[in-house]
């Protein structure tokens, strides 16, 4: 009887939460590229599937791709769920393209010291772009932006408009005085305090939100998110490109292995999915594979370290060039640190590589008689002139050299000339 009590009254908890309105909490921290956007979209799919009262983005975030924005920004105006956009937490900032995400929340909130804007769009190179596809971009921006934000006010249009036209960027109180966002919050309940009762309006008609009792489930990143996500780290991206090339030009010097061919490959590959993303310049491939090349010519053709050298300033150059052209945000910049210590890293290894290859060119080269000279034995038979002597596992004739006396049975001997057949040896003293 007691245990049939226990398990209606857990029955009826477990109903009474899953009565309770849902609100799946995700937290989008980072840059805005293509796995912020399966993140998004998973969110999306998973607050439909339970029948979530609403869909929470936390987002902070210095900015990214128009063209991840623009497919972020449809998937959420599509979405059935309301979808509330918090900028947090405390001196987060939602910086040029996740400017626009804010605004394309059903709802969307700041907390206290965050910051918006600077939505100015920059081309793949991570430069300004030319005059006329500049203003197309900007015009399609600011187009898309008055259409999301159209609701909230001529003021509000202004300032998105003027985010993009001339990269303004705003506080909280200023953001929520233009009203371009519908409240301030400490924190995530703060946020669903504010939300209850608000009116919004989605895909599927207009909604009045019930956050009253709600309860808060948080929707992480995947594994496979974070690690795409990684990969757009440009400090990631060069590091892998940087052992890639080095592991496959250690497969091409000395085939016949596969580990570091294999390695080699792996990261190239996982380096170029990064710099994909990134906005690249590939100009700086020129001096990256010209270093490389310059390497490879102070191994096969010694230049005592200069042509090492001259491939280490290239190298430095051509990464440089690569993720750090003028225009591009800071966020998406390699580590100029990171970049001369590579640099001088895989220059001390081909410096070695290259103090190895002028040893074996320069040391006399002992073949037959000749190295036999300078082994030492023992000598077999007492000899006064001949006898025989061991070398190891082999047996020879030989007699004692002028001026080394007589050489006993068991003594240590040591080469000094080879006639013929027949071994010159001294005794070791």
């Amino acid at each position: 009887m007691l245990l049939l009590v226990v398990v209606l009254a857990s029955f009826s908890l477990v109903s009474a939460q899953t009565d309770e309105p849902l609100a799946i909490v995700l937290t989008a921290d980072g840059p805005i590229v293509p796995p912020m956007l399966e993140y998004f979209r998973r969110g999306i799919n998973t607050a439909q599937d339970r029948g979530a009262e609403l869909l929470i983005i936390e987002l902070n975030t210095p900015g990214g791709s128009v063209d991840t924005l623009l497919e972020i920004i449809q998937v959420m105006r599509n979405s059935e769920v309301p979808v509330v956009v918090y900028v947090a937490p405390r001196e987060a900032i939602a910086g040029s393209a996740g400017a626009l995400i804010t605004m394309a929340g059903h709802a969307s909130a700041m907390a206290p010291g965050t910051a918006i804007g600077a939505a100015s769009p920059i081309d793949a190179s991570g430069a300004d772009i030319n005059e006329t596809l500049e203003a197309k971009v900007r015009e399609i921006l600011k187009a898309k932006a008055r259409t999301l934000v159209e609701s909230r006010g001529e003021q509000a249009v202004k300032l998105a408009e003027a985010m993009i036209e001339d990269a303004k960027a705003v506080t909280v109180d200023e953001a929520l005085a233009a009203g371009l966002i519908d409240f301030t919050a400490d924190d995530t309940q703060d946020l669903l305090q504010s939300l209850d009762g608000f009116t919004v309006e989605t895909a599927g008609g207009e909604r009045v939100l019930d956050t009253q009792n709600i309860r808060t489930e948080p929707l992480g990143m995947s594994f496979i998110e974070q690690f795409l996500l990684l990969l757009t780290d440009p400090n990631i991206a060069f590091l892998l490109l940087a052992i890639g090339v080095q592991a496959v030009l250690i497969e091409i010097s000395s085939p016949g292995g596969w580990v570091a061919g294999f390695i080699g490959a792996v990261c190239l590959m996982l380096a170029v999915y990064g710099m994909g993303v990134l906005p690249v310049n590939w100009f700086g491939i020129l001096f990256l594979l010209t270093a490389f090349v310059l390497f490879i010519l102070d191994i096969k053709a010694p230049t005592h370290g200069a042509l090492t050298t001259a491939g280490v300033a290239s190298f430095i150059v051509g990464a440089l060039v690569l993720f750090n052209s003028p225009g591009t945000p800071q966020f998406q910049r390699v580590s100029v640190p990171l970049v001369v210590g590579m640099g001088i890293f895989l220059g001390l290894i081909f410096f070695a590589i290259l103090m190895v290859a002028l040893r074996a060119q320069f040391k006399p080269v002992r073949m037959g008689a000749e190295s036999l000279i300078g082994r030492q034995g023992i000598a077999r038979t007492s000899m006064e002139e001949s006898g025989q002597v061991q070398l190891g596992s082999e047996l020879w004739s030989a007699e004692s050299a002028k001026g080394s006396g007589r050489i006993g049975k068991g003594d240590r001997v040591e080469v000094v000339e080879v006639k013929g057949l027949r071994l010159l040896v001294k005794k070791i003293k």
